[in-house]
């Protein structure tokens, strides 16, 4: 008996690709593109992370758990290709935070039209 000659690599699963080529739609001070996620973000950072997860499909909680931004954003990236590491998820989350959240919510919004 021979054995079976496998021809097919397998697809890209759900969760995007490993390739990171792309770049966010926007810039980490690029707030004033969207007001009404600009205003929210810095006067209630807290509620744009629940409003970013539930946006994302993730759980409200998410958004104010210890590193549950930082785990959305590195999932975020992997999902749309976009470049980075782990390491700069972490240090953006953590010492930009209410920045890069309100840049998280702006991509969503792009990525499903809103804008």
């Amino acid at each position: 008996m021979s054995n079976p000659v496998v021809s097919k690599q397998p697809g890209a699963s759900s969760y995007g690709t490993n390739v990171q080529t792309g770049a966010w739609s926007s810039g980490l001070c690029s707030c004033f593109n969207d007001m009404s996620i600009c205003c929210l973000g810095f006067l209630c950072p807290l509620t744009l992370g629940c409003y970013t997860a539930h946006k994302y499909g993730e759980g409200c909680c998410l958004g104010i758990l210890p590193g549950g931004m930082t785990a959305m954003r590195t999932h975020m990236r992997l999902t749309y290709g976009i470049q980075g590491t782990i390491l700069n998820d972490a240090l953006l989350t953590c010492c930009c935070g209410g920045l890069e959240v309100c840049r998280m919510a702006r991509e969503i919004r792009s990525r499903n039209g809103e804008v």
